[in-house]
């Protein structure tokens, strides 16, 4: 099995959850092979950054240079995953990976891009168009749509600046640590505002799917009225296909 490295800490419930989500489907993997308890779960070694200091070194839209400290700190934190043995590493975060481009330079081994995963899982729900919802850094961005348009899915427009500050004061109040009580209907009422019949609502802040616990292994999956696509469980397949390869393929 190769070793996985997982850039955690933005935050740490979903960090949590990446790491649940691995083991629970490597030990399925060897479950369903015959393998008895303790079932093997491949090496993972996690470096956890500091949320509170990240949020504060955003920088701005457009402004590349103004995001140095922000790519500093993410690229430090994945060489210590590479000095480790990591064979690949995976953000266990949405938000970062609008500046993967420049948090990855300089670094040697692979990293697995949460929008490549995304957007295959949401092509092969049959959706032509998708809505992306997120921090505001996500849903200011294009990075999402950029992809998504090279499988065939037309992401929205960018939504109105008051809606995507709305977006990412749920996240603070009903995401952090878990999901509240009340995060659920919080959701689905902004998905109503907003998704047009026959959209795939993407939850790409991986605090987000934590609202629908019965789904949260889930790539995608129906709740409320809408197509649900989780780019959590998009990245977590991703990760055991590449650890589990050559168990796959023995």
């Amino acid at each position: 099995m190769k070793k996985i490295g997982i850039l955690g800490g933005v935050g740490w419930a979903s960090t949590l959850d990446y790491y649940r989500a691995i083991c629970e489907g490597a030990g399925r993997f060897f479950a369903d092979r015959g393998a008895s308890s303790p079932l093997p779960v491949p090496p993972i070694t996690i470096e956890s950054v500091v949320q509170a200091q990240t949020r504060a070194l955003r920088g701005r839209p457009g402004d590349e240079a103004s995001w140095a400290a922000f790519d500093a700190v993410f690229r430090e934190a994945m060489l210590t995953l590479e000095r480790a043995g990591c064979d690949f590493a995976l953000i266990a975060s949405n938000t970062p990976h609008a500046r993967l481009h420049a948090i990855q330079e300089g670094v040697m081994m692979p990293v697995l891009s949460i929008f490549d995963a995304t957007a295959r899982a949401t092509a092969a729900t049959g959706a032509a168009q998708a809505l992306v919802l997120g921090t505001a850094v996500t849903m200011q961005a294009r990075n999402y749509a950029n992809v998504l348009a090279e499988h065939g899915v037309n992401a929205n427009d960018p939504l109105p600046e008051a809606e995507i500050a709305e977006m990412q004061a749920m996240i603070d109040e009903d995401f952090y640590g878990g999901a509240s009580s009340g995060a659920q209907a919080r959701l689905l009422h902004f998905c109503t505002k907003h998704a047009k019949p026959g959209t795939a609502v993407l939850l790409a802040c991986t605090e987000l799917p934590l609202a629908f616990p019965g789904h949260i292994d889930d790539v995608s999956f129906e709740a409320g009225g809408f197509l649900f696509v989780n780019p959590s469980a998009a990245h977590v397949a991703a990760a055991l296909d590449l650890a589990l390869a050559e168990e796959k393929a023995g």
